[in-house]
């Protein structure tokens, strides 16, 4: 069994208090997680100021190679992280080493970022009485940042808060999710590794509910960046007060299907975004409202796909759906289906559960109140609707609170930009899944789904204050 400690100031440190970390699918102890406390915190946003005095005035070209070397670094243990986010997180393998990928990605843009920090030249002389003056601005880090991020991409997500801040010079507290610490900890090897200075990282593991009021509310941290639920979201954004914030808080994502799809393209696509990592996605695929002419046959063909995906161990090259993250979540959604059943909605495939697992689902006869509608299921389920016009449709999808990413297939380019028009959402994805992320695109919600934008130019924009600087020429 692994034992992890907290790395602050550059140094692996031992706490008083552990926590037993379990394999989601086995749920064998696979390690002793060091609880950090509100102190350590404290220590840890101190050191990680005093390293942003000097790490600020690293010359752009520097960050950046830090940032390609860890993306050199990953390459080469590419398979050994995957490995990684199936044992802590039942990521199947597969599904791991793209996120890997992904991650790569992400840090590969954030080193180009690193050398793309730029301002503009203001016309001053467009106001009168300005004529003998120039002004530009110019991007500035704001210093200590602190990063608390979820279990569902516990690689990428946290490259999407470690990237942008170290390519303009800030420094960093993480507090990773407590149910998957160790791909963050071996993120501080790979950075340390790779040159980052001691204390611009800094890892704190334990308790979000008792770390998270030092992490928002220190006084030497600038900007807080957070994702996971929005319970915790609403609850953070109260104590941050005026320093910058980021929330990504999820969604309940939704697809319009219109009669002009040529649905055999489309099937397989539908339910990878609906079952993927368990459904345990912001984006997941969740709600997929189906014109009535195609209704039955888009059910029929979804339903058969659904019933091809096999659960099983994450290390096995077959898997396609393991374990959900915790058995407390299997009995929440196992309660919301049959909440939804009693209430008329009909399981045409799946609602088979162990205490760890949950075959994908799919629902029909649902009704808007219902939970595994209305709200972010986070599991391995999908409700299918009927509609009659495309305003009904989009009608559904806005009813919701929450607006992260939305999408659309139709072959009628009217349609399709009155759904781009309509649509509430951060996003509007036409012609593919609510699922599609990259990870250079703005990313982020409206409504209950965010505050703030994600996407290595866009958080990037975030984690900097703008100056302007004004010269009179003759004096």
């Amino acid at each position: 069994m692994k034992e992890t400690k907290l790395w602050i100031n550059g140094a692996w440190e031992h706490t008083k208090e552990y926590y037993h970390l379990n394999a989601p699918y086995t749920g064998e102890i696979i390690a002793k997680v060091a609880k950090a406390t509100p102190a350590d915190v404290a220590r840890a946003i101190e050191g990680a100021h005093d390293v942003f005095q000097s790490f600020k005035k690293i010359p752009a070209y520097e960050r950046a190679e830090i940032l390609y070397k860890v993306v050199a670094i990953m390459r080469e243990r590419k398979q050994e992280l995957a490995e990684i986010l199936a044992m802590e997180a039942a990521k199947p393998i597969a599904t791991g080493l793209a996120e890997v990928e992904r991650t790569i990605a992400t840090y590969q843009f954030a080193a180009e970022a690193a050398k793309q920090l730029t301002g503009e030249t203001i016309p001053m002389d467009a106001a009168p009485g300005a004529t003998d003056r120039m002004g530009y601005t110019k991007r500035i880090p704001l210093g200590v940042v602190t990063a608390i991020t979820p279990f569902n991409f516990p690689f990428n997500l946290v490259a999407h808060k470690l990237g942008p801040a170290f390519a303009v010079g800030n420094t960093v507290v993480l507090k990773p999710a407590t149910q998957t610490p160790l791909s963050a900890l071996v993120m501080a090897e790979i950075f340390n590794e790779a040159g980052l200075p001691d204390g611009a990282l800094q890892i704190v593991t334990g308790s979000g509910s008792e770390l998270s009021d030092c992490l928002v509310t220190h006084p030497l941290v600038k900007k807080v960046t957070f994702t996971g639920s929005g319970a915790v979201g609403l609850k953070l954004k109260e104590k941050v007060g005026l320093r910058k914030m980021t929330l990504e808080l999820g969604s309940n994502a939704g697809l319009i299907v219109e009669p002009s799809t040529p649905l055999e393209k489309i099937i397989k696509r539908c339910v990878s975004g609906a079952f993927g990592f368990a459904g345990q996605v912001c984006i997941s695929l969740q709600r997929i409202y189906v014109q009535q002419s195609i209704y039955e046959e888009f059910t029929k063909l979804f339903v058969e796909e659904t019933k091809k995906l096999v659960v099983g161990d994450p290390l096995h090259e077959n898997t396609d759906v393991s374990a959900m993250i915790h058995p407390d979540e299997v009995a929440r959604i196992k309660k919301w289906i049959e909440q939804a059943k009693n209430e008329g909605a009909v399981v045409e495939t799946g609602a088979e559960f162990t205490a760890r697992t949950c075959t994908p689902t799919v629902m029909t006869n649902v009704q808007p109140h219902m939970k595994i509608v209305c709200e972010e299921t986070f599991a391995p389920i999908v409700s299918i609707v009927p509609y009659e016009t495309l305003d009904e449709a989009i009608g559904y999808i806005n009813e919701s609170q929450l607006g992260l990413n939305a999408a659309i297939y139709t072959n009628v380019l009217t349609d399709a930009m009155k759904a781009a028009d309509l649509l509430e959402a951060g996003t509007v994805i036409i012609n593919d899944i609510p699922t599609f992320r990259i990870d250079h695109m703005p990313y982020g919600g409206v409504k209950m789904s965010g505050y703030g934008r994600e996407g290595i130019k866009y958080a990037v924009e975030e984690m900097t204050d703008l100056k302007f600087i004004t010269m009179k020429l003759n004096f």
